[in-house]
């Protein structure tokens, strides 16, 4: 692969540069390719994605980390906020519970909609899902409701980029199966079907290509006050089998992973996990804090999810010995655990898949809620009876332990068919305080608020 041209200015600068118009300023820039694929605001056509360009998949990312154009449709997919589906599911919400002075509302449609980021200086909403599309959601007006959701980068071929993160100046991170792409400026270049892009862990090489599969493949990842960016792996077995542990322990499969924002000097930073798609850095600690599914087939009732602390790097979570919580796997029944297992700090309901997590920091949540975590549990799927699809809220005492945890919205779990009428992937915060969280199953992005009125 060619030398990007972000490599000898960093992210940093490149971001910097780049949102302020002066692309042509970079070394060796193409003159006049940042000009173009970046409309004015407005109101953007609609309409399928146009035919292939002209250069092929293979390569566009070459060419838009050289900024250099694609040739791909200036029509980019958007998809309709109104209509027949809009409305129903704003009647799903009616039947949503929430504690006092709290309301839910539909914030946009958004197929397949998992993890969120918002975008630091714009308010953007980038979108990313377990299929081939990461989408950018605008609210243009500022009536805390979505005006625009289309496509993002629409000249990259994405696979799962499920994980997506801003850095605080403004570099949008997509962790896919198996790379990890950044796109400086992307709150710039969104409007276009071309963005600056950048690749920080090239296809293949966040995991050994033999290793990749089906399950447990959907990354998270967040940028730590360290600097360096965190990048969750799920390893892909319900509990994998001991000739693959070396391997796996090597490059961090069933861990966490931690590098420059570069990609280099990567490393295992947590190991011991079995499926974490939800992490964040405890304000003020430095503790990356992380959800984890655990072992299926073990009944309705036991293991239970998790929510684990990292005080530092090298700590074992305990799996494959343990299947969730203190009980242990039959796989594993006759090994001795590591003696310096650390041990969940919350212990969640049985198979509620607890997925995305964020500590709250804003100030519209009365001030109770301020520093716990909200988490999304996605819901059962091998329970008798399903449970979860509801966002949970953990209080926390000041020394990090658990003082209570409980269900904060709830009822997309229609508990009387066994239906789920939504599955909760993720939460993240606006500006405002107000959180959002999105919505897989029914394809949406819902916003909570507090103390608000029509």
């Amino acid at each position: 692969m060619r030398t990007s041209k972000f490599r000898g200015t960093g992210l940093r600068a490149a971001a910097a540069l780049l949102a302020a118009g002066l692309g042509a300023a970079l070394p060796g820039s193409v003159p006049g390719a940042l000009a173009q694929g970046t409309p004015a605001q407005g109101t953007p056509a609609q309409g399928t994605p146009g035919a292939a360009p002209a250069a092929g998949n293979g390569a566009n990312l070459e060419r838009l980390q050289g900024f250099r154009t694609t040739g791909t449709s200036a029509e980019i997919e958007t998809v309709p906020q109104d209509g027949r589906r809009a409305d129903q599911l704003r009647r799903n919400l009616r039947r949503i519970r929430l504690p006092e002075g709290f309301r839910i509302e539909l914030y946009a449609v958004v197929p397949d909609a998992r993890h969120m980021a918002v975008g630091p200086s714009s308010g953007v909403v980038f979108v990313g899902t377990r299929k081939q599309r990461v989408w950018a959601v605008t609210d243009r007006d500022r009536d805390r409701v979505a005006d625009e959701v289309k496509v993002f980068a629409p000249s990259v071929p994405f696979s799962i980029p499920n994980g997506v993160c801003f850095s605080a100046d403004g570099v949008l991170y997509v962790a896919e199966r198996n790379r990890v792409l950044a796109f400086p400026a992307a709150e710039f270049f969104y409007e276009g079907p071309d963005v600056a892009a950048e690749t920080v862990v090239a296809q293949g090489q966040l995991i050994p290509p033999s290793e990749e599969s089906f399950n447990h493949s959907a990354r998270v990842c967040r940028i730590g006050p360290d600097n360096k960016l965190y990048v969750a792996l799920g390893q892909p077995f319900n509990v994998p089998p001991p000739a693959k542990r070396e391997l796996f322990d090597r490059h961090g499969i069933g861990g966490i992973v931690r590098m420059n924002r570069d990609g280099s000097e990567r490393e295992v930073y947590a190991r011991g996990i079995r499926n974490s798609v939800g992490m964040d850095f405890r304000p003020g600690t430095g503790e990356l804090w992380f959800t984890d599914n655990q072992v299926d087939g073990m009944g309705d009732d036991r293991p239970p999810g998790e929510i684990n602390r990292a005080t530092r790097a090298g700590q074992n979570f305990g799996f494959p010995w343990y299947g969730g919580g203190t009980v242990r796997t039959a796989e594993y029944a006759r090994e001795t655990p590591p003696a310096d297992a650390v041990p969940p700090v919350a212990e969640m309901a049985p198979h509620a898949a607890d997925l995305g997590m964020v500590f709250y920091t804003g100030r519209m949540f009365p001030e109770a809620y301020r520093g716990a975590i909200f988490d999304a549990q996605h819901g059962s799927w091998n329970r008798t009876r399903a449970v979860g699809a509801r966002v949970m809220v953990s209080f926390l005492n000041p020394d990090g332990s658990l003082r209570e945890s409980r269900p904060f919205a709830e009822g997309w779990l229609d508990e009387e068919n066994n239906e789920y009428m939504g599955r909760i992937a993720d939460v993240a915060m606006l500006a405002d305080g107000s959180l959002l969280v999105s919505d897989d199953s029914a394809g949406a992005i819902y916003r909570i608020s507090y103390g608000e009125r029509n």
